[in-house]
């Protein structure tokens, strides 16, 4: 084995302990420097994860808000089809009523191109009722020379319930069965 060497001097013991105690303020000072990194890197990680769960639940109430509004937005649209279609059916009946009051229009139409025509038939009858009285003897019996021997029919002719109506037009109306009004004499 070799030989220890000399002991070390009083300024090598020194200076070692200085060194020494240097290199131990060097390590309490880092350590206090990583403490304080982990404390700030623990209250960054704290609060990026509290910044997340915000953001998290900022995003689930959007998201739930987004869904009550497509709800309300698709009840409106349920809502409005529903109307649209009251509204498409209110337009056909009263199409229907329009095509019902034209044809009732074009009746009346050619009912006020005939009344002349019909005014001078009703003077007509008016006319031969007057004369009437004169061909028989209202007072006496049926088997009076003078009674007529027409009967008395008020100018009705018998109608036969199977006879089709009379058309002024000439026309034959499809509608018969759709009569809107009629006339006595």
């Amino acid at each position: 084995m070799s030989s220890p060497g000399p002991p070390p001097t009083a300024v090598q013991i020194r200076e070692a302990n200085a060194h020494l105690a240097a290199l131990h303020e060097r390590v309490a000072e880092l350590e206090r420097r990583l403490a304080a990194a982990e404390r700030t890197v623990r209250g960054q990680a704290e609060s990026l994860i509290r910044k997340d769960a915000e953001m998290r639940q900022a995003v689930l109430g959007l998201r739930e808000g987004k869904d009550r509004e497509i709800a309300a937005l698709e009840e409106r649209l349920q809502s409005s089809e529903a109307n649209t279609q009251k509204l498409l059916s209110v337009i056909q009946e009263k199409d229907s009523v329009i095509g019902q009051l034209r044809h009732r229009s074009r009746l009346l139409t050619k009912i006020c191109r005939s009344r002349p025509v019909l005014d001078n038939l009703l003077a007509y009858m008016a006319e031969g009722e007057r004369f009437s009285p004169l061909l028989g003897d209202p007072g006496g019996d049926a088997s009076s020379p003078n009674r007529s021997p027409l009967p008395e029919t008020n100018c009705l002719p018998e109608l036969d319930p199977d006879a089709r109506d009379f058309s002024l037009g000439g026309e034959d109306d499809a509608d018969s069965e759709k009569m809107l009004f009629g006339t006595t004499v």
